[in-house]
């Protein structure tokens, strides 16, 4: 029993050791100088501005400076230049505005958002050619529609014509030509509600055929209308946008190498063109060498606030919602102390203060 006692002490003092080591691993000591690799673009960071640090470095400079960490930059031309670094354990962490995404969590480990983004789309806001506004009425897909209604426009003044030319030949010949030439004119003009009343079916089995076919053509009618309508709509506008996604299957678009927006292009059938920079894209927006820029939307927001005298429109449609955070060795220890600041930050709402002196609130 003795022995025990005498042993509680070493087993004490092996213990306070071990925990003291734990949590001098899990803190960086404030005499430890960080190296942190920033990387991205404008509004999140400026490598070479007195006046403006960016978005993501004013974030980490608030949340260094209530750790008491000490640090210094090492700026990096592009993301996957600094990610590459930080994989190879280089650099202590990553700032700026670093997608999220599950391909890069193999490698590396990220803190909690500190800024929600998403894809968007500009394009030129050019004046349309004559030939531009007329283009869409002689595309593939209209002349394939307007083949399909003349071919259901022959069958129903065939059935009319098998209807009703025993019983009104005045009006629906024998001679197959002008008989089913009739029948069409009939469908025609009951379609159109034009009603001259010069052609009319006498049989029931002509005025069953009618009936139907002015049913049917209600809908078709309205349809069509309203296609032709949305087309001449978008054409008056006199501007080669791009509103969606969809515009650009097929088309050329650039976007920053190894962004995700590069994937997201692919996957939507679009020829996509790296840029090494945001000004070297819009710079091929501009020349014409692609039909639109995608990329991150606050970055194209605020390089349209900055180059407003540019002919340049931004769709308001959104895609791939993605988080911005900062980016760690997948061993690295600050990643919780990270965290807490930036939620001590964002209950503060000094986070919000700094994007919003970059950006407006409602973007």
């Amino acid at each position: 029993m003795r022995s025990r006692k005498v042993y509680y002490p070493f087993i004490l003092l092996i213990l306070f050791l071990s925990s003291s080591k734990l949590i001098a691993q899990s803190e960086v000591p404030s005499t430890d100088t960080l190296l942190v690799g920033i990387a991205g673009s404008q509004p999140f960071v400026f490598s070479n501005s007195v006046e403006n640090k960016g978005i993501a470095v004013e974030i980490w400079e608030d949340l260094a400076a209530k750790k008491n960490w000490n640090y210094r930059y090492q700026y990096f031309d592009q993301v996957d230049l600094a990610l590459s670094e930080l994989a190879k354990e280089n650099v202590d962490l990553v700032v700026g505005p670093i997608s999220i995404t599950s391909s890069r969590l193999e490698n590396m480990r990220f803190s909690q958002p500190f800024y929600n983004s998403s894809l968007s789309i500009v394009s030129r806001s050019d004046e349309l050619t004559l030939w531009q506004k007329v283009k869409p009425f002689f595309s593939f897909k209209l002349l394939i529609a307007v083949a399909i209604f003349l071919f259901i426009l022959s069958l129903v003044g065939t059935l009319l014509w098998l209807a009703e030319r025993k019983n009104s030949p005045e009006q629906f010949p024998k001679d197959p030509i002008n008989g089913i030439g009739n029948g069409m004119w009939l469908a025609v003009v009951t379609m159109s509600t034009v009603g001259y009343g010069d052609k009319a079916p006498v049989t029931l089995a002509g005025r069953i055929i009618t009936g139907t076919w002015i049913i049917i053509s209600i809908i078709f009618a309205t349809s069509m209308v309203a296609g032709i309508a949305s087309t001449l709509t978008l054409n008056s506008l006199g501007e080669s946008t791009i509103l969606n996604i969809e515009e650009l299957s097929n088309q050329k678009a650039s976007t920053l190498s190894g962004s995700p927006s590069a994937t997201f292009l692919k996957e939507n059938k679009a020829k996509v063109i790296d840029s090494n920079s945001l000004d070297e894209a819009i710079s091929k927006l501009e020349s014409k060498e692609v039909e639109a820029v995608v990329y991150d939307r606050p970055q194209l927001l605020y390089y349209i606030k900055q180059n407003q005298s540019k002919n340049l429109h931004l769709a308001k449609a959104e895609y791939f919602k993605q988080g911005y955070g900062f980016a760690f060795p997948i061993n690295s220890g600050l990643v919780y102390d990270v965290n807490r600041a930036l939620l001590e930050l964002a209950e503060d709402q000094e986070t919000e203060k700094i994007i919003n002196s970059y950006l407006e609130k409602d973007e």
